[in-house]
């Protein structure tokens, strides 16, 4: 059998990455598309609060439920094989929700958007394990989270425009048209340098529970859950509403907040990367800290009972966004602590932990947005957001708390193995006096 060239290698290499990042910047679009339509979905459907965010919820679940089976279908069909499926069902769901006039139809919709974006991104950074040098992986991965990600701002100009202009069934009909070309993208130019292995695998839930149990892929998983929910929670749903409604911006102002969010993720994405490749055992510590400056933006904006200037909204997305690119260090984990056969499965249990802080996310401010608000108002006050966004709080404190003990754990394994992490502050000072000048003597 003959071996490709190295510039062959390669060359492949950046013609599947390139149909990838595509296929997962449409599905990104897909995904985030509802987030300029809240108030057009509101009327359309005649929901209130609760209806709006169950549409986000029940895609959001329907993502994180598929994500261990679409990891096992990848380590065992193939991510070319998945990401062509995940596109053809995302299109689907765009088609129907462009048709849908009632509840449950809309919701059918969402569920098969959610069902077909699960095996997208987890299928992306498999293809980037195999085909790429390991020490280039990390960035490799934000370089395609941030590339992916920028389909935020297709939802954020594009399709707001184009709601605007032409209507609810034109934008997700066209949107559904994008998505059956971006299959056929996948079919012909996505590829793996090798395929999966013939021999037979363990029964589902003994690979399942294999895949899961190092403690360095469940410290993945907490660093996934407590980072990406709040830029998602006003990327996805409430960000429009409560910067209109309750902020009193113009919606031209409310998608230039959106895009700010996005292009902070987008530039903090190769910096984290690169910190992460180069110092690999103080991951944690980048997550920890932007989870620390997520609650201190929140507090800032929660804490007047006044909108507050352009300039403080522009900061709170700013250091929001940075959240989003943070939240991949939780899938370098499970690259670290998982061997190959298995990295798809340990990838989509990772990427099940900031979605289901999200779903948490969603569904309780829209619940508490409907309980503090009079009966039938679709538009709440500032008040009603100020304490509907302060449950942001609950799922924070279970994603640090989650970082911390599976840390823990996590370096109890390594130092077992001969790797010992010191603390950060010890590794700081000790740095510092190495670098102090030696006095003469």
């Amino acid at each position: 059998m003959s071996t490709p060239s190295p510039t062959r290698s390669t060359r492949t290499a950046w013609v599947v990455w390139t149909a990838t990042v595509v296929v997962y910047f449409v599905g990104v679009t897909h995904r985030t598309a509802l987030g300029v339509a809240g108030v057009e979905a509101l009327d359309r459907f005649g929901m209130q609060a609760t209806g709006l965010a169950l549409f986000s919820v029940v895609q959001l679940t329907a993502y994180a439920a598929m994500q261990i089976p679409a990891g096992q279908l990848i380590d065992r069909l193939g991510p070319r094989a998945m990401l062509t499926a995940g596109a053809a069902v995302m299109a689907t769901g765009q088609l129907t929700l462009a048709l849908a006039h009632d509840v449950p139809v809309a919701l059918l919709a969402r569920v098969l958007i959610g069902a077909g974006d699960a095996p997208i991104f987890i299928g992306a950074c498999r293809l980037v394990a195999e085909w790429f040098p390991a020490r280039r992986v990390p960035v490799m991965v934000q370089v395609t989270g941030l590339i992916g990600q920028s389909g935020q701002l297709a939802s954020a100009i594009p399709v707001a425009w184009l709601l605007h202009s032409r209507g609810w069934t034109a934008t997700f009909g066209t949107l559904a048209a994008v998505g059956a070309v971006t299959a056929v993208v996948a079919f012909v130019f996505v590829s793996a340098p090798r395929r999966p292995a013939p021999t037979a695998r363990e029964p589902f839930w003994e690979d399942v529970r294999r895949a899961t149990a190092p403690h360095g892929t469940r410290l993945g998983f907490w660093s996934h859950f407590v980072t990406p929910f709040s830029a998602n929670l006003i990327a996805m749903l409430w960000g429009v509403p409560f910067f209109v409604t309750a902020q009193g911006l113009t919606p031209a102002q409310a998608s230039l907040l959106l895009t700010a969010l996005t292009l902070t993720a987008m530039s903090a994405g190769p910096v984290i990367g690169h910190l992460t490749a180069r110092h690999p055992l103080r991951r944690s510590s980048i997550v920890l800290g932007s989870a620390c400056a997520t609650l201190l933006a929140w507090a800032s904006v929660l804490a007047f009972d006044t909108p507050r200037p352009m300039w403080q909204l522009v900061l709170f997305v700013v250091v929001l966004g940075a959240g989003g690119p943070v939240s991949l260090v939780g899938m370098d984990f499970a690259r670290t602590f998982s061997p190959p056969d298995r990295l798809g499965t340990a990838s989509g249990f990772v990427n099940i932990g900031g979605f289901v802080s999200t779903i948490a996310s969603v569904l309780a401010v829209g619940l508490v947005l409907q309980l503090v608000s009079p009966p039938g108002t679709t538009r709440y006050s500032l008040d009603a957001y100020r304490l509907a966004f302060s449950v942001v709080l609950v799922p924070w404190v279970v994603g640090v708390t989650g970082v911390l003990v599976q840390r823990r754990r996590a370096r109890a394994e390594l130092a077992a193995a001969g790797v010992v992490v010191t603390p950060l502050r010890t590794a700081l000072v000790a740095r510092a006096r190495d670098r102090r000048p030696r006095a003469e003597g």
